[in-house]
């Protein structure tokens, strides 16, 4: 596992936040942690934890005391396909010790980087209408609250629908019970089409494949399609040269070179959006399920993810390419569109309904901020909800509405962290102070 940079200064992964706290905090036992917050409760102190950097939004800005559980990321046991881990463990290391031992998470996004908490914390999710985020794999939590009281919380409590994804606002999490599954194998299988034969095939595919994504090229009616089933044998894989091609030089170093190309001649990123999609070769290949579903991304950029009801992703696609067209600039990134089932958690963006997500990504030290916005806004408009990890512009007073169980939340945080210790601004802004 990479270390955090531990010092004052920090920087997320995306490079469009920094803070500078003024203590950093790195406890090696949960005891440790729990008086470090309870000293800070008691002085109206404020810490705020820092997983691996990978959320775009201000959620994890500390401009008191950082707090970085690195040392707390080990495996603390499995019991049959109940898994429980600290909470500092990243997904990279949590799926190799699965594997290890036979088994697998049944979805995942598509990088590996956070840390377990951060994951759940935030919905992270991958894709698939048979699955909801990450944090509907969550079995138990171990937490301490803002008065530095140890918690276990599993499925029998009142708290639980809250604090799987509790956007650090609830406690510090110091473990995480997961149900996994029997470790699988999938099948990829990966073509370039027309967007609107995708769109046309969309509900009858949905329902007989796992996991089904696709990306569309801005200024093109092309996209790639992306379908995963579980297969029985891993009999097709890819050759370490066809990876390395794929994954490697073409998805990162030749991309990145593009980007940088486009973000110095905009005029350019047209004509190169229809070469790459027109370009786009099919392949069809099987591997372990984690190395299917995650992929390595050194392309650094900013997001903004929405979920919106499924039903409403045609009318949202129908408005992309004129929104995308009338942007004072050039969009050089696809948009990823992905889906989930409903799941129960309070503050899940699929909470009670089938979902659609549309990803949208700029290239760093682009302009992003009309795009997103415009975005949102057409989202918004359909009843969407924001990515909690992922840029936005929303607050606690219109998000409210899009949550049936916001106030629950709320009055759940009252009840865990009335000094607000966990709290900053962008906390402030999405929940109220």
């Amino acid at each position: 596992m990479t270390t955090p940079v531990i010092g004052p200064r920090w920087t997320n992964w995306g490079g469009n936040q920094q803070a500078v706290a003024t203590d950093v905090l790195t406890p090696g036992t949960v005891d440790e942690l729990a008086g470090q917050v309870k000293e800070a409760s008691g002085s109206g102190r404020r810490v705020k934890v820092v997983g691996s950097g990978h959320s775009f939004t201000s959620i994890a800005v500390a401009d008191d005391q950082r707090l970085f559980l690195h040392r707390l990321a080990g495996l603390v046991s499995v019991a049959g396909p109940l898994v429980t881990v600290q909470a500092g463990m990243r997904l990279a290391t949590l799926n190799a010790i699965l594997a290890e031992r036979g088994l697998a998470m049944p979805t995942l996004g598509d990088i590996d980087q956070q840390t377990v908490a951060g994951a759940i914390s935030t919905g992270t999710h991958g894709t698939g209408l048979g699955h909801a985020t990450l944090a509907s794999c969550v079995e138990a939590v171990k937490l301490v609250t803002g008065e530095g009281e140890l918690l276990q919380i599993d499925k029998t409590d009142e708290l639980f629908p809250a604090v799987r994804v509790g956007l650090g606002a609830l406690g510090v999490i110091v473990e995480v019970t997961l149900r996994c599954v029997q470790a699988f194998t999938l099948l990829a299988d990966e073509r370039p089409m027309a967007l609107a034969d995708i769109l046309a095939g969309l509900d009858e595919w949905l329902p007989v494949n796992d996991h089904l994504e696709f990306f569309w090229y801005p200024y093109t009616d092309r996209a790639m399609l992306k379908v995963n089933n579980r297969v029985d044998v891993h009999d097709r894989p890819l050759s370490k040269f066809r990876g390395w091609m794929d994954d490697e030089f073409l998805s990162n170093t030749v991309f990145a070179g593009l980007c940088r190309l486009g973000r110095a001649l905009p005029r350019t990123v047209g004509p190169i959006n229809a070469v790459a999609a027109r370009g786009l070769s099919a392949r069809t290949y099987t591997d372990r399920s984690d190395r299917v579903f995650c992929s390595s991304r050194r392309v650094r950029f900013t997001e903004m993810e929405y979920e919106i009801p499924r039903t409403a992703l045609p009318e949202v696609l129908a408005a992309l390419p004129g929104l995308i067209g009338a942007l004072p600039f050039k969009v050089q990134f696809p948009v990823e569109v992905r889906f989930t089932g409903p799941d129960d958690i309070w503050l899940s963006h699929s909470y009670g309904r089938e979902s659609a997500y549309l990803a949208v990504h700029q290239y760093t030290g682009v302009g992003y901020e009309p795009y997103f916005r415009a975005v949102e806004a057409l989202c918004q408009s359909f009843g969407g909800r924001p990515h909690w990890g992922k840029l936005h512009y929303r607050s606690a007073d219109d998000l409210r509405p899009a949550y049936p169980k916001f106030d629950d939340f709320v009055a759940v945080r009252d009840r865990l962290d009335p000094a607000r210790v966990f709290a900053n601004e962008y906390l402030d802004r999405v929940l109220g102070a």
